[in-house]
């Protein structure tokens, strides 16, 4: 404990050494809704509101009464400064409110010659301006008292930093690296999750979101984020999957019913296999009458099943549209190079599989296909068959549209899995053929099949080369009120390389600009619950009922290992103004048990410099399918491997802040394994970094849970034992850095557990610590 101590002091000292625009309720800053009138020059952009800026304005007023008329002709001015303060975009550091937990200033910190200047006729001011009696009580010692106020960092003083040019050039615009990179936070939202394959919520007011996890199950969350004791629905049973990292089967999709308030439906999507038979099914259910929180698990009405080939490529979206009818996005049948016929299942318009499906689940005894559907009246084609032509399309959204014109409403982007090359982006239309296999992403796949005239495909709005990811996972387009900046953008990520990406649509030439982000870097993300890293397998993203933006990961990218996330979406640059984005959900009658939501994850301070998240190892995947692609920026190439799903990514477990190409230096709590030749991987002696230094770990009190920390951070799904008595070597070379170390097992490092203090031991090297772990669970 010790040890964390002595790192948050260094991480609270390095924070403070820049200012980053932030309020005084610790959050970004806005653009006021109309103009201010006492602090005007912050209409454009700051931190006060109207009613604030009435209030300033009140005190200003008050101020003018209770000073002599002399003094105040010649001090207003500076008295109109110092309160205008508070309306700055850099509030928080001028008043020392960057971290929540130290005492505000009651005068902002002023630059030492404009407190020199100002101490010449208009220090008695600051009796009325401030309660604080130190100060008063320096008042007539000129250094000392403008001492009191300055602040060491004197570029990022008052007035100073209101033409600091490195502070206001891009001030109020999304953080951006040299590279481009944009710089982004996270907000933790649940977690404890067996790969999160989806997040949906009901359109019923309540602003509930419901969380499916790959094994089957869907638990609700309340606005609040506490999560209900009682799943809201388990087919754990029926759903076909396993523990394997990669298994692409399993729950893929939920749907409710646009008019869910008054029908009480929700559709599914997922995997069911008998012997060696196995298909996807959508099916039909209808919430208790009993709990709006649970499921009528005898309610299920199967709408269709599709009969699978092989195991992987299942689809798994089930999206509905403004039109009211229910998308199924089904992959090619698996395998590799959809072998199936003569062009392909994706190519067949008379297989139901590479497809995106159109139906209304409204009428009919199962479904009914629309009238409206492009190949109704076609002999040689299925009628549900809306495009056709994709791989394995991870993840499709809807368009919102616009808040304020409607721009881009309804618009259908999906991720689609390459192959061998290419990952891509689409924009779904009606009837339109999407080129698998005959391409991939911009390229030939099948040259043969690419030649042929009629084909008649579309090319993605985007594509991307496999040494940036293998396994792209389609996200939104941000349209939600709390973040002005990001509207318009569509953000997506890929399951293989963690990498989280942006498309943005130049609306003059039609074409999608590129932008990678990043977790931000120094003081970006310094804000009170907001975090930089994040687990690297990126497995579904979501909206909620206001449209904010969301993403699920994991570390642990099997169906059983319940280290899944769920994040938010956060621009630390600009927010609405406060108030506008307010919600009032619905009440809900709950029975179950509430759990309350711990946020677990940490903010790690990273240095000012190019953002990215760390390395892992190449991963096998989460429901996905595979896809190439041609033109596309060049960035970090990452040593991965394909294969996909949510069960997919064989060994990395780390979260990410998206790494730079040059080796990082090791953060705190990093460990590594060293093991005497000859050994396999995942056994050796445990050597942990702290406060700068690599050392080793005394096995006093060393047991499986310890090892189970580590194996985690090293991309082992287990622990097979606890090794002692330096079963693996003496590290004499090295410091031993922690003793009595005991861990409940779900701590990131093992700095979270309780030790003695990083340095601080009663053991030699001969009681050095070891570890062997393992892909598989040694207990099955």
């Amino acid at each position: 404990m010790a040890g964390r101590g002595a790192a948050a002091l260094l991480a609270l000292c390095l924070l403070r050494a820049a200012a980053h625009p932030q309020c005084l309720d610790f959050r970004p800053p806005f653009r006021p809704p109309r103009p201010l009138r006492l602090c005007a020059q912050y209409s454009a952009f700051g931190c006060c509101t109207h009613e604030r800026d009435a209030e300033l304005a009140r005190r200003f007023g008050a101020l003018a009464a209770r000073v002599d008329a002399p003094v105040w002709a010649a001090c207003a001015g500076y008295a109109l400064d110092l309160l205008c303060q508070e309306c700055s975009p850099y509030a928080a550091h001028l008043y020392d409110a960057e971290d929540p937990s130290t005492p505000l200033r009651t005068v902002p910190g002023l630059c030492e010659d404009y407190c020199l200047d100002m101490w010449q006729t208009c220090r008695g001011l600051f009796r009325h301006l401030s309660p604080d009696r130190e100060l008063w009580a320096l008042e007539s010692n000129r250094a000392k008292f403008c001492h009191y106020l300055s602040l060491d960092d004197t570029d990022y003083c008052f007035p100073r930093l209101l033409v600091n040019k490195n502070l206001n050039s891009n001030l109020g615009r999304v953080v951006a690296d040299a590279k481009g990179c944009l710089q982004l936070c996270l907000e933790e939202v649940a977690h404890g999750l067996r790969n999160p394959v989806a997040m949906v919520h009901a359109r019923d007011g309540t602003h509930r979101f419901f969380v499916a996890e790959q094994v089957g199950l869907v638990w609700a969350y309340l606005p609040g984020r506490e999560r209900l004791a009682q799943p809201f629905l388990n087919i754990s049973r029926a759903v076909l999957t396993s523990p394997w990292e990669g298994d692409e089967r399993g729950f893929l999709g939920l749907a409710f019913h646009p008019r869910f308030r008054h029908t009480r439906k929700l559709y599914v999507y997922y995997s069911v296999g008998v012997g060696f038979r196995e298909w996807i099914r959508i099916s039909e259910f209808r919430v208790s009458r009993d709990d709006e929180n649970t499921v009528d698990h005898g309610s299920e009405r199967i709408i269709l099943e599709i009969e699978e080939p092989a195991s992987n490529h299942n689809g798994g979206q089930l999206l509905f549209g403004d039109d009211g009818y229910l998308y199924i996005f089904t992959g090619d049948g698996g395998m590799a190079g959809d072998p199936f016929g003569k062009f392909g299942n994706a190519q067949n318009k008379s297989a139901l599989l590479g497809k995106v499906l159109r139906i209304d689940v409204d009428h009919g005894e199962r479904y009914r296909v629309p009238p409206d559907n492009p190949f109704v009246g076609d002999p040689a084609a299925r009628p549900e068959v809306y495009a056709l032509g994709v791989r394995n399309m991870w993840r499709c959204s809807f368009d919102l549209g616009d808040p304020a014109t409607g721009a881009g409403r309804g618009r259908l982007f999906c991720g689609d899995v390459g192959q061998n090359k290419f990952e891509e982006v689409d924009l779904v239309e009606r009837g339109r053929n999407y080129g698998w296999r005959a391409r991939e992403g911009f390229e030939c796949y099948d040259r043969k099949l690419c030649a042929n005239t009629s084909l008649d495909d579309v090319l993605p709005i985007f594509a991307y080369p496999h040494k940036m990811g293998k396994s792209v996972t389609g996200g939104y387009v941000y349209r939600g009120c709390e973040y002005p900046n990001l509207n318009g953008l569509y953000i997506f990520g890929d399951f293989m390389s963690g990498r989280l990406m942006s498309l943005r649509e130049d609306l003059g030439t039609g074409q999608w600009q590129y932008s990678e982000i990043c977790m931000g870097r120094g003081q970006t993300c310094a804000f009170p619950g907001l975090i930089n890293n994040y687990y690297p397998h990126i497995i579904s993203f979501a909206e909620d009922e206001a449209g904010e933006l969301y993403f699920m990961s994991t570390g642990v990218p099997s169906a059983t290992a319940a280290h899944g996330v769920v994040y938010k979406v956060i621009d630390p640059s600009r927010r609405a103004p406060p108030g506008k984005c307010q919600i009032q959900p619905a009440q809900v009658k709950v029975k179950s048990r509430l759990i309350p939501f711990v946020p677990k994850e940490k903010f790690i301070w990273t240095p000012e410099s190019t953002p990215r998240p760390t390395t892992a190892r190449a991963p096998t995947k989460a429901p996905r399918r595979r896809r190439p692609t041609a033109a596309a920026p060049v960035p970090t190439p990452r040593p991965v491997r394909p294969t996909r799903r949510p069960g997919g990514r064989r060994g990395g477990g780390r979260r990410r802040g998206r790494p730079s190409p040059a080796v990082p230096t090791p953060s705190d709590g990093a460990v590594r394994l060293v093991r005497p030749p000859g050994l396999s991987p995942g056994r050796g002696r445990v050597e942990v970094f702290a406060g700068g230094h690599w050392g080793t770990v005394c096995d006093d009190a060393w047991d499986r849970k310890a090892a189970a920390v580590v194996c985690r951070q090293l991309g082992f799904a287990h622990a097979e034992r606890a090794a002692k008595r330096a079963e693996f070597g003496e590290g004499r070379a090295l410091p031993i850095l922690l003793d009595d170390v005991r861990c409940a097992g779900v701590e990131h490092s093992l700095l979270e557990c309780r030790h003695a203090g990083v340095g601080t031991h009663n053991c030699g090297h001969e009681e050095d610590a070891g570890v062997v772990c393992s892909h598989q669970d040694p207990e099955p």
